[in-house]
């Protein structure tokens, strides 16, 4: 990845002169001396392809001149010996292709410093902060902190919002974004024929998520993209069951919705199949119906559409043809939730919402479905999308959803 020309390619849009810091977070503890995992932010990794906790990068840009500086904890030889080294200043450089490294510690100095002579050339200037939350309750997060505390002192100062910015650049993959998510496709291809060879009636749901998670582990994926929907029967009619728990009886349906992942770009697969290997006639009758949409979704899904435009396409053609199918409800009552969303570093990617016109490089999820609790029956098919220029690609052919080829490999 040139993680150098995405920084460039951001400063670009900014005014001049501006500012950008941007953290790499820190794992919450869980209890007593025990941390959650760290969960590296999305943006920082974006902006410099580094996953290490309680780091911070600052970009500058003045007078035409951009410059970038990586703020990383010093290496302990101590620690090393404990839980393994932090990264040195040469592999932080190496992998990121920053201008400077320095220690964490003088970041405050360093900003003081910096935003001291900045003031005194100019009476004010913006510094961006990733002030992004996805709900207003939730814990603040270190940019939205630092960014409070900077005002405080340098009430002059502009804060702006680096979110949206960022999000324009990732909404667009490069075609090494675009190999890495056709190799987290290709892992969970593997899961999932690894659960298709191993499901019998009266096994547990948890045994699927297990045969899944060990089957990525094999393949030397560590990180799932989202916890393992692993549903059979009714619970398939919940869209997001995530207990995993329970026996899976003959003549049901499986469902499962899961991703590996690859340099943390997710896939974002789901697939129906039958417990016993055979899908009785009724079942076929609605995974036809769910298969046939999908279909028209993908040849609709171009650049100048938005993903508003294909979820109208779904609920149109539902309430045509439920009815037909002994389905007389309201569409909302067999089809609740939406066509798709973008796919990217994290699994619902960043976005401009469900009324921006796809374009070239747009990577988006394909997954109608229709749950029937009164009839245990519940299917999704989801692939994953690439919009070119002339109009899409299934990321996700390589893994098998016509339900013929899904018996026969069943059989096997």
């Amino acid at each position: 990845m040139n993680y150098s020309l995405r920084r460039q390619r951001l400063l670009e849009g900014l005014e001049d002169p501006s500012f950008v810091l941007i953290f790499s977070g820190k794992a919450p503890m869980r209890s007593a001396d025990e941390a959650y995992e760290f969960v590296v932010d999305r943006n920082f990794f974006y902006l410099t392809g580094i996953d290490r906790e309680n780091m911070a990068l600052l970009l500058s840009k003045r007078n035409g001149v951009c410059h970038s500086v990586l703020f990383i904890e010093p290496y302990d030889e101590m620690l090393a010996r404990w839980v393994g080294g932090r990264m040195r200043e040469e592999e932080a450089k190496e992998i990121s292709a920053v201008d400077e490294v320095r220690d964490i510690r003088d970041l405050d100095d360093h900003l003081v410093n910096l935003y001291a002579r900045g003031l005194r050339q100019q009476a004010s200037f913006p510094v961006y902060f990733d002030l992004w939350r996805q709900e207003a309750e939730q814990d603040r997060t270190p940019g939205i902190d630092y960014a409070r505390k900077l005002q405080a002192k340098y009430p002059q100062i502009q804060v702006k919002d680096i979110f949206p910015a960022l999000t324009s650049l990732r909404l667009v993959k490069d075609e090494k974004e675009i190999t890495a998510i056709r190799k987290a496709i290709h892992r969970t291809r593997l899961g999932i024929e690894a659960m298709m060879r191993s499901i019998r009636p009266n096994q547990n749901e948890m045994q699927m998520e297990a045969v899944f998670l060990f089957s990525l582990m094999q393949g030397g994926c560590r990180d799932v993209a989202f916890h393992t929907i692993a549903a059979s029967g009714e619970r398939a009619t919940t869209l997001h069951y995530s207990d995993n728990d329970q026996t899976m009886r003959d003549g049901e349906l499986f469902l499962c919705d899961l991703g590996a992942t690859e340099s943390h770009y997710c896939a974002d697969i789901s697939r129906t199949f039958p417990v016993n290997g055979h899908f009785s006639d009724r079942q076929r009758e609605i995974y036809d119906l769910v298969l046939t949409v999908q279909k028209k979704v993908k040849d609709a899904a171009r650049p100048g559409v938005s993903i508003r435009d294909l979820q109208k396409l779904v609920i149109d053609f539902y309430r045509e043809e439920l009815p037909k199918h002994g389905l007389y409800k309201d569409v909302s009552e067999y089809y609740f939730h939406g066509i798709g969303h973008h796919l990217g570093l994290d699994t619902h990617d960043v976005d401009g919402g469900l009324g921006l016109i796809l374009q070239p490089g747009h990577v988006i999820t394909d997954e109608p479905g229709l749950y029937i609790r009164d009839e245990g029956i519940g299917i999704r098919i989801e692939d994953d999308l690439l919009i070119t220029e002339e109009g899409s690609e299934w990321l996700s052919a390589e893994i098998i959803k016509e339900p013929e080829a899904i018996e026969a490999f069943m059989k096997r």
